[in-house]
């Protein structure tokens, strides 16, 4: 009962504040895995375990210390502030509605760049239906990015957990890119992202089939998700578009190069309504993993 209560408080925080505008912790993460990276970078994977290991594992170390020197109510305190700074529910929301509020307005200019703030594909070009895609996508995927994985290995692991996950995470998004500076140093933090996330993802999957078209979304999962080139996003956008009956994926442009992905979902071409259903889709699978939690407690003390 602890973790929903304590769950319930973080996700109440975020949901009024979002994220802090102010000092995050996560800004001086990405600090601090700049400077790791300019100390230790070489084009090798060996340099890049370590480095990952330092930027990720440290800060968990320091708050699994923390936590086992303090009382169980400062215990609990800093378990709610860390789910806290881990999720994003709140600020997947202020990125997405803005595209859909463009995409509404006819203004493509601004659609492109706001959703060019939500992904790292290239926008300039995109038409209002690949904006929609694109926002739709960036929305279902970071449901378990910025929400579930966290709400997950908090479960799990309490604060450290959450902690490991998000920082994991945010560290794929700066390394894990199949480039020629990070195909070999950003290696260790895109096999740690998609194992720490295989099971929330497919959790994440489930849920979005349980709030959403289930038939539609189980049988895109089942037969679009293994062409999919990332283990953990294919089962979440394939089920998140199956529960939506939206048709996205398709070609890309990312960093100047077109990668031809696969189609995932069906039905009707996405448009700015997408954006809105896929938050409100992650909104209903948040209220049925709380759900899901609080009945496994009763159960427990019964």
């Amino acid at each position: 009962m602890t973790i929903v209560l304590a769950m319930l408080l973080a996700l109440a925080l975020d949901a009024i504040f979002g994220e802090p505008r102010r000092f995050h912790p996560l800004v001086g993460f990405g600090s601090l895995a700049n400077a790791v990276e300019r100390r230790l970078y070489a084009d090798r994977r060996t340099p890049g375990i370590v480095a990952w290991a330092i930027v990720v594992l440290c800060p968990v170390a320091l708050l699994c210390g923390w936590r086992a020197m303090s009382p169980p109510v400062v215990v609990f305190a800093l378990d709610v502030l860390a789910l806290y700074f881990a999720l994003g529910r709140h600020s997947l929301g202020e990125h997405a509605r803005p595209v859909a509020a463009a995409l509404r307005d006819g203004d493509l200019p601004r659609a492109r760049a706001a959703v060019g703030r939500m992904v790292s594909r290239d926008t300039d070009a995109l038409d209002a239906t690949h904006v929609a895609a694109a926002g739709t996508e960036s929305v279902l995927e970071n449901g378990h990015d910025a929400v579930f994985g966290a709400l997950f290995w908090f479960i799990v692991f309490g604060a450290p957990g959450a902690l490991l996950f998000r920082l994991a995470n945010t560290l794929d998004a700066m390394w894990g890119y199949r480039t020629v500076r990070y195909e070999r140093f950003g290696w260790a933090a895109a096999r740690a992202d998609d194992v720490l996330g295989y099971v929330p993802a497919r959790l994440t999957a489930l849920s979005y089939a349980a709030v959403g078209d289930a038939a539609t979304a189980l049988r895109c999962w089942r037969t679009q998700a293994p062409s999919w080139d990332s283990p953990n996003a294919g089962p979440v956008m394939a089920s998140g578009a199956g529960a939506l009956r939206v048709r996205l994926g398709g070609p890309a442009r990312y960093h100047g190069r077109w990668e031809d992905r696969p189609v995932l979902g069906d039905g009707e071409s996405p448009d700015a309504s997408s954006i809105v259903r896929a938050l409100r889709l992650v909104d209903r699978a948040v209220v049925a993993w709380l759900a899901v939690v609080l009945l496994a407690g009763v159960a427990a003390h019964a």
